[in-house]
């Protein structure tokens, strides 16, 4: 049983013949989905200045952000052949290349597949084997265990499949240290449970959706105000997670502050969701996107103070 009353219309397949070499670029380019690198990198390279106490080597960053792009992208591409049967029913995904036949499964496999090559090559020749070896982790982790185990069979789809997301924070400080310690850790923690509270106020938002393609996302099997409940007891293990980068790492008090402050900034944002999912299921009222838009300032935010942290302590 659901918690879902409407359901999605199946969309109908549209042909694409006439697409411009400007479309099949911007295809290709889509199937990388741009907006996740974006926050993987935000994840990455600011833990790169925490790990060399300052500014590291323009051209090691340079090298582990291309490596770091091309190793998510092509996570991505093979993410979207995967899941493409369910793409094209789902309003947030149906316009990808995929559903609109601009790409075929076929090439978008190559392009993926190379991708996956080059980056792996990158980081191991102009970062280290240990960054590559990570990247190559996180690539398969996102594709065999998220996409073909997880997602489809378990409200906990996003929980742990979700670790796939968590290892930037890990790159970032081998690709300067060549070597793991306790500080990436904790903000691999960080990301990981922050991930459920980020994810789960997004499927809310497309719970219909999820629920007409059988993917049991928890919004789609448990009523509003029970996500909320999981979403304010993830947030508090997080801010807690965050905090811990002090003592674990000696951080300043600039970074120490502002992990304080916007913890408590989530937090009111996850208990007023609460408050709004008590006895409706009406999303007007219960306004998820507002949360999934603060979480993702509070990760952004939180890393900008991880990278300014030794440079203002100094």
């Amino acid at each position: 049983m659901t918690y879902v009353d409407q359901q999605v219309p199946r969309v109908q397949r549209q042909e694409t013949g006439g697409a411009t070499v400007r479309d099949v670029v911007a295809a290709y380019v889509g199937l990388t989905k741009p907006r996740v690198i974006e926050l993987l990198l935000l994840t990455t390279v600011p833990v790169m200045f925490f790990a060399a106490r300052g500014v590291p080597s323009l051209g090691l960053v340079l090298a582990t952000v291309v490596g770091g792009t091309l190793s998510a992208g092509s996570a991505s591409v093979f993410n979207c052949v995967y899941d493409r049967d369910i793409d094209e029913q789902m309003r947030r995904t149906r316009r990808r290349a995929l559903p609109r036949h601009i790409v075929s499964p076929r090439s978008a496999l190559v392009f993926g597949t190379v991708l996956g090559i080059v980056s792996t090559v990158v980081l191991w020749a102009f970062v280290n084997p240990l960054s590559a070896v990570l990247s190559v982790t996180a690539n398969a982790f996102y594709v065999f265990v998220y996409t073909m185990l997880l997602k489809r069979r378990t409200t906990q789809n996003i929980v742990w499949g979700g670790i796939a997301g968590c290892f930037p924070a890990l790159i970032g400080w081998t690709a300067v240290t060549d070597s793991l310690a306790w500080a990436p850790v904790v903000l691999f923690g960080v990301v990981f449970f922050w991930t459920p509270p980020h994810t789960w106020a997004l499927a809310l938002r497309y719970r219909e959706d999820y629920a007409n393609v059988d993917v049991p996302m928890l919004p789609v099997v448990k009523p509003a105000r029970a996500v909320a409940r999981q979403i304010v007891a993830y947030s508090w293990v997080m801010v807690a997670c965050s905090l811990l980068l002090w003592p674990v790492a000696g951080t300043g008090v600039f970074y120490t502050a502002c992990a304080v402050v916007l913890g408590a900034v989530f937090l009111v944002q996850a208990y007023r969701l609460l408050a709004r999912a008590r006895g409706t299921e009406d999303l007007s009222v219960i306004r998820p996107m507002h949360l999934f838009h603060s979480s993702n300032l509070y990760l952004s935010l939180l890393f900008v103070a991880v990278a300014l942290d030794p440079l203002i302590s100094r």
